[in-house]
């Protein structure tokens, strides 16, 4: 826990004098006052969380943290378990809707493993950390994934707060090579089944009312996956007062490392974009952690998984984006960043009325 408290530690709060600079800067912009909306909202907060005046948004990355669930045994997803593996092969090899979109808005693609059920076998033209070079892939496997949460905890407390301190630990080593915003991204067969327990146990929304068909289950597997969930609850009993003890109940490896990205990101003043359902159910434990990181952390967009809305209301997080996305990977904080980027840029390079010559509005 010492690498977690000392992060939590550094995780202050936005600088506002800067904020109010940075909204004398928009309103003397050459536009109406406010036209450009939640743009200059974004531009400002940027400016709270990095503590700088005139932010840039050159590195970007995409954090994608692979991982597999226990619950799978279930029956809970429309996909096996083998898929996960095959995932991270498609990301590394650049297939993937995160490549396409990441590639689209100038961000790199770091994908970890960090308990995906096999041993990857990693093509040896993926940069390593080791190679000082732009990471692409993390080897930081925990176990074979987690174990099956309906029948006990999902992974041990030390496990849970292991799988905090690899996300905090990747995010630094990012940082070191250039990193000024971050994306939340993942990939795990059976994730939904875990965000939705979380979300039900933080918010104390009914499991039916926010859990979805994640990869397309039908109807009966719908209703065996709320099933699942619920035993999983009522076994494991994890305290909504104790985020860890949640990851560790009913979690999942690539949720906690999640929630060590966004917990690294605030403590780094640094904004951290997050993705959907799983990334939420992330936010969830980081803001059950610290709920100043709540301050840094920009929501893309509002996940078809109806579970997601309840936990952006719960946080208290207003998306930028609705556009029924439901892949997850990072897909959905890509676009977000290109929002983002698109507010620094709006505040920053317009001109002012007065550098432009162009007359003020009168008191009419």
């Amino acid at each position: 826990m010492d690498k977690i408290n000392k992060v939590v530690n550094g995780i202050t709060g936005l600088d506002h004098r800067l904020m109010d600079k940075a909204q004398e800067r928009l309103d003397n912009l050459t536009k109406p006052l406010g036209s450009l909306g939640r743009l200059e909202e974004l531009a400002k907060q940027v400016v709270g969380i990095t503590a700088e005046e005139n932010p840039t948004l050159k590195n970007k990355v995409i954090f994608t943290l692979a991982a597999d669930h226990g619950a799978t045994e279930e029956g809970i997803s429309a996909f096996p378990k083998e898929v996960t593996a095959q995932m991270v092969y498609n990301f590394l090899g650049g297939g993937a809707g995160i490549n396409v979109l990441a590639k689209h808005v100038g961000a790199r693609v770091v994908v970890v493993d960090i308990g995906v059920a096999g041993n990857l076998k990693i093509p040896s033209t993926i940069h390593y950390p080791s190679s000082n070079k732009n990471n692409l892939f993390w080897d930081k496997k925990m176990a074979m994934g987690t174990n099956n949460f309906a029948k006990g905890p999902a992974m041990s407390r030390d496990q849970a707060v292991r799988s905090i301190e690899v996300g905090i630990e990747v995010f630094e080593e990012e940082a070191a090579n250039g990193l000024d915003i971050a994306g939340t991204g993942e990939m795990g067969i059976g994730n939904t089944t875990a965000a939705s327990a979380i979300t039900a146990v933080f918010t104390k929304a009914l499991v039916e009312d926010i859990t979805g068909r994640g990869t397309g289950i039908n109807e009966q597997g719908l209703k065996n996956k709320i099933r699942v969930i619920k035993d999983a609850i009522r076994i494991n009993k994890p305290d909504s007062k104790d985020a860890i003890d949640v990851l560790a109940k009913v979690g999942g490896f690539e949720i906690g490392g999640l929630a060590g990205i966004i917990l690294a990101a605030a403590s780094r003043r640094k904004p951290v974009v997050i993705d959907g359902f799983i990334s939420g159910a992330a936010a969830l434990i980081a803001y059950g952690i610290e709920p100043k990181t709540k301050e840094y952390m920009i929501a893309s967009h509002s996940s078809a998984e109806k579970g997601h809305k309840v936990i952006l209301d719960y946080i208290g997080l207003k998306p930028l984006l609705d556009l029924d996305l439901r892949l997850g990977e990072g897909t959905g904080a890509a676009l977000g960043i290109n929002i983002i980027e698109a507010g620094i840029k709006v505040m920053t390079e317009m001109a002012t009325f007065k550098s432009a010559g162009v007359s003020i509005k009168e008191n009419k």
